[in-house]
């Protein structure tokens, strides 16, 4: 299970603290283990055809107690409809042994559903449901005729009600006894005839209404009593389902460094999402580091890479390494992780001074420099924002008028007062601001220009990433134009008609994009000194003067 090196390492030194997974750049040595892993999955002939399709895999750079140092690999999920390979550290769990309790629970659920899909295709529960069906609109449609009929009925009565009344107070009826004036003897008849009649229409209708619901209960009763034993199936499956989950979850039980155990149910659950999610701890990482603890392995180095052709929905590039995912991940490496030395994410920070490109009595734009956040951040305070709130420390501004990455560079535009700032944002929200980027793009375009409309969604399992999404994604459009071709990098301009959360970069990376990432981008390309992005030019009418601002200020890419 642990391999050795074919080229000589001893020449290259040993990283001082393990890979932090979120944000790294491989170490040498993880690069050439990787770059085994490829050669042995190339002559794997039989693999092809699923490796075509797409998988993460991982190398874990380790040594051994007696000080020589090897590599681990393991791969995402299953491969080949299996856990197991010899070439592969085991899983921390396998679902798929075939006589273990997950496939005989598994087996049991599935036995369920065959006899749930046989008991609500049978002939007899289908006339059962028919009948019951029929009965309740016949019963609704039947009793709202009946209301209409009584409806009508009585605005009949009402209106002789109300000529019979005429016919009284005109004095047109005299009783025949006495002479004297008031409702005479037919007109006292036909009311009390009226009277009857809406008495005997109500009653037949409650006769009509509890005929029909006799029925209809009958016919429903007759299909509840299947129903109710399909219904009891079904109240099975998700009772064995859930017990099932838990017992999965509690079977994942993770070691760290410390020697500390610890099951997904436990370490998931301070998290937002206290049911881990599905596919949690089947990562190439954790199984790397679970076989590796085991086994008396000290990790020094990791990566994971993708193997094949890139999802639809994800931005994955043959070859490239990847950080470990948020979702899934994050709470598990958070325990698995206690007790080595592990690497901080590099977060560089410019020192200089802000560099002012635009300034009047009312508006304020700065050329942001890569490293910066525009705003503060829960674990930074400083920020594009706070400096600016130092500069002007009397002002009722600045307040930006939009944000750029912190990997960003470029232009940012603030207001000094919040009437300005309201101004200014109404232009971004009706589009009337026309931004440019440059961006330095990993491989080279065929067009001279054109456009991208990829519809964009965040990735809720491995923030801030975000992914193409045509059913729940916002309509994103990005136009480029190509600057210039040079040793298989290609200079673009970009400019953004809709302003979505990494728009530029997924636009950019996605193979139904450019299919080629910004250089420097670690979440969707290969990591570098910097992110090759920078917004060069900004356009947009002065909220006071109401003159045209075109500011622009390249960067070397």
């Amino acid at each position: 299970m642990i391999h050795r090196f074919s080229t000589d390492i001893s020449q290259i030194p040993l990283p001082e603290r393990f890979t932090y997974p979120f944000h790294y750049s491989p170490h040498p040595l993880t690069v050439l283990a990787a770059q085994e892993v490829e050669r042995y999955l190339s002559a794997q002939t039989e693999w092809q055809d699923e490796l075509a399709k797409g998988k993460m895999f991982g190398v874990l750079v380790v040594r051994q107690p007696d000080g020589q140092v090897g590599f681990t690999a393991a791969f995402s999920g299953i491969l080949a409809s299996s856990n197991h390979h010899d070439y592969f550290v085991p899983p921390i769990y396998d679902l798929l042994q075939p006589d273990g309790y997950f496939r005989q629970e598994e087996a049991a659920i599935s036995a369920i559903n065959h006899r749930i899909d046989e008991m609500t295709a049978a002939p007899d529960y289908l006339l059962l449901k028919k009948a019951a069906e029929q009965a309740r609109q016949r019963t609704e449609a039947e009793l709202t005729t009946a209301r209409q009929a009584l409806k009508a009925a009585k605005a009949r009565r009402d209106e002789r009600r109300r000529q019979l009344q005429g016919k009284t107070d005109n004095g047109n009826e005299t009783d025949n006894g006495n002479g004297t004036a008031g409702p005479g003897t037919a007109v006292r008849q036909e009311l009390e005839a009226l009277i009857r009649e809406s008495q005997f229409e109500k009653a037949d209708y409650k006769r009509k209404e509890k005929r029909l619901k006799t029925e209809l209960e009958a016919a429903e009763t007759a299909f509840r009593e299947e129903a109710g034993r399909i219904e009891a199936l079904r109240q099975e499956r998700k009772a064995r389902s859930a017990a099932l989950q838990q017992r999965l979850f509690r079977s994942f039980r993770l070691l760290n460094a410390r020697g500390e155990w610890k099951d997904l149910t436990e370490l998931f659950a301070d998290t937002s999402t206290p049911t881990p999610p599905a596919g949690a701890g089947e990562c190439a990482l954790p199984k790397l580091l679970q076989h590796a603890f085991l086994h008396h392995l000290h990790p020094l180095a990791f990566g994971e890479f993708w193997w094949g052709a890139s999802p639809k929905n994800e931005v994955r590039h043959h070859g490239y390494f990847y950080p470990s995912c948020q979702g899934k991940c994050a709470p598990i490496l958070r325990h698995t992780l206690c007790g080595l030395e592990v690497d901080t994410p590099s977060a560089w920070t410019p020192v200089q001074e802000l560099d002012i490109v635009y300034e009047d009595e009312w508006i304020v734009v700065v050329n942001k420099p890569a490293g910066l956040l525009s705003v503060p951040g829960k674990e930074q305070e400083d920020s594009v924002l706070a400096r600016l709130r130092q500069r002007y420390p009397t002002a009722t501004g600045p307040l930006l008028v939009h944000r750029l990455d912190m990997d960003t560079s470029g232009l940012l535009l603030a207001a000094k007062t919040k009437a300005v700032h309201e101004a200014l944002q109404q232009q971004f929200e009706a589009r009337q601001v026309t931004k440019r980027y440059t961006a330095l793009l990993d491989g080279i375009l065929p067009m001279e220009e054109g456009d991208i409309r990829l519809p964009l969604a965040p990735d809720w399992l491995d923030r801030p990433r975000q992914k193409v999404d045509p059913l729940q994604g916002k309509p994103a459009l990005t136009h480029y134009r190509i600057r210039e071709r040079r040793d298989g990098q290609t200079l673009v301009d970009l400019f953004p008609h809709t302003g979505r959360t990494h728009q530029l970069r997924v636009h950019a990376a996605h193979v139904d994009g450019l299919n080629a990432p910004i250089v420097g981008d670690p979440l969707y390309g290969r990591p570098a000194k910097r992110l090759c992005l920078h917004a060069a030019e900004l356009t947009f009418t002065h909220p006071v003067t109401k003159k045209k601002l075109r500011l622009c200020r390249e960067a070397e890419l």
